[in-house]
Protein backbone atom coordinates (compact mmCIF):
# COMPACT_ATOMS: atom_id res chain seq x y z
CA UNK A 1 0.00 0.00 0.00
CA UNK A 2 2.90 2.49 0.65
CA UNK A 3 4.24 2.28 -2.85
CA UNK A 4 0.86 2.96 -4.04
CA UNK A 5 1.39 7.03 -3.14
CA UNK A 6 4.29 6.99 -4.25
CA UNK A 7 3.46 5.29 -7.55
CA UNK A 8 0.52 7.64 -8.00
CA UNK A 9 2.95 10.79 -7.50
CA UNK A 10 5.03 9.86 -9.63
CA UNK A 11 2.60 9.31 -12.57
CA UNK A 12 1.30 12.87 -11.37
CA UNK A 13 4.53 14.76 -11.41
CA UNK A 14 5.31 13.03 -15.13
CA UNK A 15 1.82 14.69 -15.74
CA UNK A 16 2.77 18.29 -14.81
CA UNK A 17 6.52 17.46 -16.43
CA UNK A 18 4.73 17.25 -19.50
CA UNK A 19 2.62 20.05 -19.53
CA UNK A 20 5.63 22.57 -18.19
CA UNK A 21 7.73 20.80 -21.59
CA UNK A 22 4.69 21.74 -23.67
CA UNK A 23 4.52 25.56 -21.67
CA UNK A 24 8.57 25.23 -22.70
CA UNK A 25 7.95 24.61 -26.34
CA UNK A 26 5.16 26.88 -26.57
CA UNK A 27 7.65 29.98 -25.13
CA UNK A 28 10.46 29.10 -27.19
CA UNK A 29 8.36 28.56 -30.53
CA UNK A 30 6.52 32.46 -29.35
CA UNK A 31 10.06 33.67 -28.77
CA UNK A 32 11.79 32.34 -32.23
CA UNK A 33 8.82 33.90 -33.87
CA UNK A 34 9.35 37.57 -32.70
CA UNK A 35 12.93 37.96 -32.98
CA UNK A 36 12.10 36.73 -36.77
CA UNK A 37 9.89 39.49 -36.95
CA UNK A 38 12.25 41.68 -35.14
CA UNK A 39 15.01 41.09 -37.70
CA UNK A 40 12.48 41.34 -40.34
CA UNK A 41 10.90 44.71 -39.29
CA UNK A 42 15.13 45.78 -38.49
CA UNK A 43 16.29 45.30 -42.19
CA UNK A 44 13.19 47.40 -43.36
CA UNK A 45 14.48 50.43 -41.22
CA UNK A 46 17.65 49.99 -42.02
CA UNK A 47 16.70 49.79 -45.54
CA UNK A 48 14.42 53.04 -45.50
CA UNK A 49 17.38 54.79 -43.72
CA UNK A 50 19.87 53.94 -46.50
CA UNK A 51 17.22 55.30 -48.92
CA UNK A 52 16.75 58.39 -46.65
CA UNK A 53 20.50 58.71 -47.03
CA UNK A 54 20.71 58.62 -50.50
CA UNK A 55 17.98 61.44 -50.84
CA UNK A 56 19.22 63.53 -48.50
CA UNK A 57 22.52 63.80 -50.34
CA UNK A 58 20.99 64.51 -53.59
CA UNK A 59 21.58 68.32 -54.30
CA UNK A 60 18.87 70.37 -54.46
CA UNK A 61 19.82 72.77 -57.18
CA UNK A 62 17.92 73.74 -60.53
CA UNK A 63 19.91 71.66 -62.37
CA UNK A 64 17.80 68.73 -64.44
CA UNK A 65 19.22 64.79 -63.88
CA UNK A 66 20.72 64.52 -67.34
CA UNK A 67 21.98 68.14 -67.32
CA UNK A 68 23.62 67.14 -63.80
CA UNK A 69 25.21 64.47 -65.16
CA UNK A 70 26.30 65.61 -68.52
CA UNK A 71 28.55 68.19 -67.31
CA UNK A 72 29.98 66.15 -64.31
CA UNK A 73 30.84 63.38 -66.95
CA UNK A 74 32.61 66.02 -69.44
CA UNK A 75 34.49 67.10 -66.20
CA UNK A 76 35.61 63.50 -65.76
CA UNK A 77 36.96 63.03 -69.31
CA UNK A 78 38.53 66.06 -68.92
CA UNK A 79 40.39 65.18 -65.84
CA UNK A 80 40.94 61.67 -67.67
CA UNK A 81 42.01 64.22 -71.14
CA UNK A 82 44.10 66.16 -68.27
CA UNK A 83 46.73 62.52 -67.61
CA UNK A 84 48.07 63.03 -71.02
CA UNK A 85 47.85 60.46 -73.93
CA UNK A 86 46.65 57.62 -72.51
CA UNK A 87 44.97 54.68 -73.67
CA UNK A 88 41.71 56.15 -71.48
CA UNK A 89 42.03 59.65 -73.19
CA UNK A 90 42.34 57.74 -76.14
CA UNK A 91 38.69 55.52 -75.43
CA UNK A 92 37.01 58.83 -74.81
CA UNK A 93 37.93 60.61 -77.64
CA UNK A 94 36.68 57.83 -79.56
CA UNK A 95 33.52 57.82 -77.59
CA UNK A 96 33.10 61.61 -78.28
CA UNK A 97 34.15 60.99 -82.38
CA UNK A 98 31.68 58.52 -82.97
CA UNK A 99 32.79 58.80 -87.35
CA UNK A 100 35.99 58.52 -86.50
CA UNK A 101 35.93 55.42 -84.42
CA UNK A 102 33.61 53.61 -87.04
CA UNK A 103 37.04 53.43 -89.32
CA UNK A 104 38.47 50.99 -86.65
CA UNK A 105 35.69 47.93 -86.43
CA UNK A 106 37.44 46.54 -82.89
CA UNK A 107 36.50 50.06 -80.91
CA UNK A 108 32.77 49.24 -81.15
CA UNK A 109 33.45 46.18 -78.59
CA UNK A 110 35.19 48.79 -76.01
CA UNK A 111 32.97 49.61 -73.23
CA UNK A 112 34.64 52.67 -72.29
CA UNK A 113 36.33 53.82 -69.22
CA UNK A 114 35.94 52.91 -65.76
CA UNK A 115 35.38 55.99 -64.37
CA UNK A 116 32.57 56.91 -67.01
CA UNK A 117 30.71 54.02 -66.68
CA UNK A 118 28.79 55.28 -63.22
CA UNK A 119 28.25 57.57 -61.23
CA UNK A 120 27.35 58.44 -57.45
CA UNK A 121 24.81 61.12 -55.61
CA UNK A 122 27.62 62.21 -52.81
CA UNK A 123 30.69 64.25 -54.18
CA UNK A 124 32.86 62.84 -50.96
CA UNK A 125 31.54 59.49 -51.41
CA UNK A 126 32.60 59.82 -55.20
CA UNK A 127 36.32 60.64 -54.33
CA UNK A 128 36.66 58.12 -51.68
CA UNK A 129 35.18 55.04 -54.16
CA UNK A 130 37.59 56.38 -57.02
CA UNK A 131 40.72 56.62 -54.17
CA UNK A 132 39.60 53.02 -53.16
CA UNK A 133 39.91 51.77 -56.85
CA UNK A 134 43.20 54.41 -57.67
CA UNK A 135 43.97 55.58 -60.47
CA UNK A 136 45.13 52.40 -62.62
CA UNK A 137 42.00 51.01 -62.21
CA UNK A 138 39.74 54.39 -62.83
CA UNK A 139 41.31 54.61 -66.34
CA UNK A 140 41.05 50.92 -67.19
CA UNK A 141 39.78 49.96 -70.58
CA UNK A 142 36.62 48.14 -70.41
CA UNK A 143 35.92 45.77 -73.10
CA UNK A 144 33.48 43.03 -73.86
CA UNK A 145 35.37 39.92 -74.21
CA UNK A 146 38.87 38.48 -74.00
CA UNK A 147 39.47 39.15 -78.16
CA UNK A 148 38.41 42.49 -77.69
CA UNK A 149 41.24 43.23 -74.98
CA UNK A 150 44.10 41.56 -77.39
CA UNK A 151 42.83 43.43 -80.48
CA UNK A 152 43.81 46.80 -78.49
CA UNK A 153 47.16 45.80 -78.51
CA UNK A 154 48.95 43.93 -81.52
CA UNK A 155 52.47 42.06 -82.23
CA UNK A 156 54.88 41.95 -84.75
CA UNK A 157 56.27 38.98 -86.08
CA UNK A 158 59.52 39.93 -83.81
CA UNK A 159 57.64 40.11 -80.42
CA UNK A 160 57.72 43.74 -80.25
CA UNK A 161 54.26 46.22 -79.96
CA UNK A 162 52.70 46.81 -83.79
CA UNK A 163 52.83 51.12 -83.17
CA UNK A 164 50.34 51.00 -85.96
CA UNK A 165 48.09 48.91 -85.09
CA UNK A 166 44.97 49.07 -81.80
CA UNK A 167 45.32 52.18 -79.73
CA UNK A 168 49.19 52.34 -80.63
CA UNK A 169 48.03 53.42 -83.95
CA UNK A 170 45.26 55.67 -83.34
CA UNK A 171 47.84 57.76 -80.33
CA UNK A 172 49.46 59.62 -83.28
CA UNK A 173 45.43 60.67 -84.75
CA UNK A 174 44.73 62.80 -81.68
CA UNK A 175 48.27 64.50 -81.34
CA UNK A 176 50.53 62.05 -79.48
CA UNK A 177 51.76 58.38 -79.71
CA UNK A 178 50.75 55.99 -76.93
CA UNK A 179 53.55 55.21 -74.79
CA UNK A 180 53.45 52.90 -71.55
CA UNK A 181 51.31 50.17 -70.50
CA UNK A 182 47.51 50.51 -69.55
CA UNK A 183 44.97 48.14 -67.96
CA UNK A 184 42.52 46.44 -69.70
CA UNK A 185 39.54 44.32 -68.58
CA UNK A 186 37.33 42.07 -70.23
CA UNK A 187 33.80 41.71 -68.47
CA UNK A 188 32.77 37.81 -69.78
CA UNK A 189 36.15 36.48 -68.02
CA UNK A 190 35.07 38.43 -64.66
CA UNK A 191 33.55 36.41 -61.99
CA UNK A 192 29.80 37.68 -62.00
CA UNK A 193 27.28 38.00 -59.26
CA UNK A 194 24.93 35.01 -59.07
CA UNK A 195 23.08 35.67 -56.31
CA UNK A 196 19.60 37.90 -56.28
CA UNK A 197 18.82 41.25 -56.54
CA UNK A 198 16.38 44.19 -55.10
CA UNK A 199 12.91 44.02 -56.05
CA UNK A 200 11.21 46.51 -58.43
CA UNK A 201 15.09 48.01 -58.96
CA UNK A 202 15.50 49.51 -62.22
CA UNK A 203 19.22 49.90 -61.45
CA UNK A 204 19.56 46.32 -60.35
CA UNK A 205 21.40 46.33 -57.15
CA UNK A 206 22.59 43.19 -55.09
CA UNK A 207 20.90 42.01 -52.92
CA UNK A 208 23.51 41.20 -50.69
CA UNK A 209 23.42 40.17 -46.78
CA UNK A 210 23.93 43.07 -44.32
CA UNK A 211 26.72 42.81 -41.65
CA UNK A 212 25.98 41.32 -38.73
CA UNK A 213 28.06 41.39 -35.11
CA UNK A 214 28.29 38.59 -32.81
CA UNK A 215 24.76 39.35 -31.32
CA UNK A 216 22.98 39.43 -34.55
CA UNK A 217 22.71 42.99 -35.05
CA UNK A 218 23.88 45.18 -37.95
CA UNK A 219 26.53 47.47 -36.98
CA UNK A 220 25.35 51.25 -36.10
CA UNK A 221 26.66 53.50 -38.98
CA UNK A 222 26.37 51.12 -41.68
CA UNK A 223 25.23 52.70 -45.13
CA UNK A 224 25.43 50.09 -47.61
CA UNK A 225 27.84 48.31 -49.78
CA UNK A 226 30.30 50.40 -52.31
CA UNK A 227 28.55 48.60 -55.16
CA UNK A 228 24.98 49.51 -54.76
CA UNK A 229 25.94 53.21 -54.42
CA UNK A 230 27.48 53.13 -58.08
CA UNK A 231 24.24 53.89 -60.52
CA UNK A 232 24.72 52.59 -63.86
CA UNK A 233 25.39 55.23 -66.71
CA UNK A 234 21.89 55.16 -68.82
CA UNK A 235 23.90 54.35 -71.70
CA UNK A 236 25.57 51.08 -70.74
CA UNK A 237 22.68 50.24 -68.85
CA UNK A 238 20.48 48.02 -70.93
CA UNK A 239 24.30 45.89 -71.44
CA UNK A 240 24.59 42.52 -70.69
CA UNK A 241 27.45 39.93 -71.15
CA UNK A 242 26.65 36.88 -73.36
CA UNK A 243 25.82 34.98 -70.22
CA UNK A 244 23.31 38.12 -69.47
CA UNK A 245 24.79 39.35 -66.41
CA UNK A 246 24.95 43.67 -66.94
CA UNK A 247 27.67 46.32 -65.62
CA UNK A 248 26.94 46.13 -62.03
CA UNK A 249 27.11 42.44 -61.24
CA UNK A 250 30.51 41.76 -63.30
CA UNK A 251 32.38 44.76 -63.37
CA UNK A 252 31.63 46.87 -60.17
CA UNK A 253 31.20 43.79 -58.41
CA UNK A 254 34.31 42.55 -59.08
CA UNK A 255 36.40 45.75 -58.23
CA UNK A 256 34.47 46.47 -54.86
CA UNK A 257 32.79 42.89 -53.94
CA UNK A 258 31.84 43.15 -50.43
CA UNK A 259 33.22 46.70 -49.64
CA UNK A 260 31.25 48.09 -46.61
CA UNK A 261 30.52 51.98 -46.17
CA UNK A 262 29.87 53.57 -43.12
CA UNK A 263 29.05 57.11 -41.90
CA UNK A 264 32.46 57.08 -39.38
CA UNK A 265 35.52 55.84 -38.64
CA UNK A 266 34.34 55.15 -35.08
CA UNK A 267 31.66 53.19 -36.44
CA UNK A 268 33.43 51.48 -38.95
CA UNK A 269 35.60 50.44 -36.77
CA UNK A 270 32.92 48.82 -33.91
CA UNK A 271 32.09 47.07 -36.79
CA UNK A 272 35.46 44.85 -37.45
CA UNK A 273 33.79 42.03 -36.32
CA UNK A 274 31.79 41.58 -39.42
CA UNK A 275 34.64 43.60 -42.29
CA UNK A 276 35.44 40.40 -44.33
CA UNK A 277 35.87 42.27 -47.50
CA UNK A 278 36.76 46.04 -46.58
CA UNK A 279 35.59 49.18 -45.44
CA UNK A 280 35.43 52.91 -45.69
CA UNK A 281 33.93 55.70 -43.58
CA UNK A 282 33.09 58.88 -45.15
CA UNK A 283 35.01 60.70 -43.22
CA UNK A 284 37.88 59.28 -45.15
CA UNK A 285 39.68 56.15 -43.80
CA UNK A 286 39.90 52.97 -45.91
CA UNK A 287 40.78 49.04 -44.97
CA UNK A 288 41.32 46.60 -47.51
CA UNK A 289 40.24 43.16 -47.35
CA UNK A 290 43.80 42.36 -46.04
CA UNK A 291 43.51 44.72 -42.79
CA UNK A 292 45.61 47.11 -44.82
CA UNK A 293 44.61 50.79 -43.59
CA UNK A 294 44.60 53.76 -45.90
CA UNK A 295 45.23 57.23 -43.95
CA UNK A 296 45.78 60.69 -44.53
CA UNK A 297 44.40 63.44 -46.97
CA UNK A 298 42.57 63.23 -50.02
CA UNK A 299 44.00 63.48 -53.62
CA UNK A 300 42.83 66.38 -55.43
CA UNK A 301 43.87 65.05 -59.05
CA UNK A 302 42.60 62.00 -59.17
CA UNK A 303 40.03 61.00 -61.70
CA UNK A 304 36.83 60.63 -60.25
CA UNK A 305 33.08 59.23 -60.62
CA UNK A 306 30.95 61.28 -62.28
CA UNK A 307 28.50 62.96 -59.68
CA UNK A 308 24.90 62.86 -60.71
CA UNK A 309 23.04 65.78 -58.38
CA UNK A 310 19.97 64.91 -60.22
CA UNK A 311 16.37 66.62 -60.07
CA UNK A 312 15.63 68.72 -57.24
CA UNK A 313 14.31 66.70 -54.68
CA UNK A 314 11.13 68.02 -52.82
CA UNK A 315 10.95 67.25 -48.57
CA UNK A 316 7.97 65.18 -49.26
CA UNK A 317 10.32 62.37 -49.94
CA UNK A 318 12.43 62.35 -46.78
CA UNK A 319 8.88 62.75 -45.01
CA UNK A 320 7.24 59.97 -47.07
CA UNK A 321 10.29 57.92 -45.66
CA UNK A 322 9.86 59.02 -42.57
CA UNK A 323 5.88 58.03 -42.48
CA UNK A 324 6.93 54.40 -43.55
CA UNK A 325 9.74 54.38 -40.54
CA UNK A 326 7.53 55.31 -37.76
CA UNK A 327 5.55 52.73 -37.58
CA UNK A 328 7.99 50.38 -37.87
CA UNK A 329 9.85 51.84 -34.89
CA UNK A 330 6.64 51.36 -33.17
CA UNK A 331 6.24 47.61 -34.33
CA UNK A 332 9.95 47.52 -33.14
CA UNK A 333 9.42 48.98 -29.35
CA UNK A 334 6.69 46.95 -29.28
CA UNK A 335 8.24 43.51 -30.44
CA UNK A 336 11.46 44.26 -28.36
CA UNK A 337 9.11 44.33 -24.97
CA UNK A 338 6.81 41.23 -26.06
CA UNK A 339 10.26 39.50 -26.50
CA UNK A 340 11.64 40.54 -22.91
CA UNK A 341 8.20 38.86 -21.50
CA UNK A 342 8.24 36.06 -23.55
CA UNK A 343 12.09 35.87 -22.47
CA UNK A 344 10.88 36.23 -18.96
CA UNK A 345 8.29 33.31 -19.22
CA UNK A 346 10.07 30.96 -20.84
CA UNK A 347 12.86 31.74 -18.03
CA UNK A 348 10.59 31.14 -14.92
CA UNK A 349 8.79 27.65 -16.54
CA UNK A 350 12.36 26.39 -17.60
CA UNK A 351 12.80 27.13 -13.80
CA UNK A 352 10.09 25.23 -12.48
CA UNK A 353 10.64 22.07 -14.96
CA UNK A 354 13.87 22.51 -13.86
CA UNK A 355 12.91 22.09 -10.09
CA UNK A 356 10.10 19.26 -10.78
CA UNK A 357 12.39 17.15 -12.88
CA UNK A 358 14.73 17.24 -9.50
CA UNK A 359 11.77 16.77 -7.59
CA UNK A 360 11.12 13.65 -10.27
CA UNK A 361 14.19 12.23 -9.88
CA UNK A 362 14.16 12.39 -6.40
CA UNK A 363 11.03 10.01 -5.96
CA UNK A 364 12.53 7.50 -8.59
CA UNK A 365 15.25 7.27 -6.49
CA UNK A 366 13.93 6.82 -2.97
CA UNK A 367 11.72 4.38 -5.06
CA UNK A 368 14.36 2.25 -6.59
CA UNK A 369 16.35 2.37 -3.10
CA UNK A 370 13.39 0.89 -1.26
CA UNK A 371 13.35 -1.80 -3.69
CA UNK A 372 17.02 -2.53 -2.86
CA UNK A 373 16.14 -2.88 0.43
CA UNK A 374 13.28 -5.50 0.24
CA UNK A 375 15.31 -7.77 -2.59
CA UNK A 376 17.50 -10.76 -1.26
CA UNK A 377 20.74 -10.45 -0.09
Amino acid sequence: MEDNPRKMELMRMDADLHVLGLKVSYHEKNLASLNVEMNSVSESILDLQVGEWYVSHVHHGETSKNQGQMITVKHTIEKILQQGNTEAGIICKLKKFQPQASMFPWTKDVVGVVATLGSVKDDNLSRLLSEYLGSEIMLAVVCKTLEDVKALEKYAKEGMIDKIAGLYGLGPSFGKPLDGSFHAISLENLRAYCGKFWVNDPQKRLDLLKPRLPDGKCPPGFLGFAVNMIDIDHNYFSYHTVKGHGLRETLFYSMFSRLQVYRSRVEMELAMPCISEGAISLDGVMIKANGLYYLGGSKDDIVRFPTTFGRPTPPMEILETQDQMNPLKWKKEWLHEDILREETLLKKVKGMYRTKQEEYKKILNDTHQDILKVLPK
